[in-house]
């Protein structure tokens, strides 16, 4: 399978809801919510994406940064159908290489993914702190 890693500044909501589904990660995502959805694409600083040779989204990395010492990875999602063929992983590399004075580059895993970043190389750190407002 031929991967080609892009940035797409302009993604479209449909597309980015289509990947979250096929990913699992819409569970945990206001995929129901296209508008909100939208505006989460529309203030990303950046937008990786994984597609296969005929164009099918099978992967996102949506991030939000200040291109100088933080990089904080909002999403990433792959296609269940292409996990375990190294997209998550490439989608990771190609963010940091896109911003190379990044220092920390910081996520939040779902409980099920936690193996996958200890694999990819990311540092547990047991001193995060989340706070929600609203629903």
């Amino acid at each position: 399978m031929t991967i080609t890693y892009q940035t797409e500044p302009q993604l479209q909501a449909a597309d980015f809801i289509d990947i979250l589904v096929r990913s699992g990660l819409a569970q945990r995502r206001p995929a129901d919510n296209p508008a909100r959805i939208a505006k989460m694409l529309e203030n990303a600083d950046l937008v990786v994406t994984a597609r296969n040779e005929s164009g099918l989204l099978v992967g996102i990395a949506r991030s939000i940064t200040d291109w100088s010492y933080c990089l904080y990875c909002s999403d990433l999602a792959v296609d269940k159908a292409a996990q375990g063929k190294g997209i998550g992983k490439a989608l990771l590399a190609e963010t940091a290489r896109l911003a190379p004075e990044v220092k920390s580059h910081i996520l939040l895993s779902a409980p099920a993914a936690v193996s996958f970043y200890e694999h990819a190389g990311y540092q547990h750190h047991p001193a995060a702190f989340l706070f929600h407002v609203g629903d």
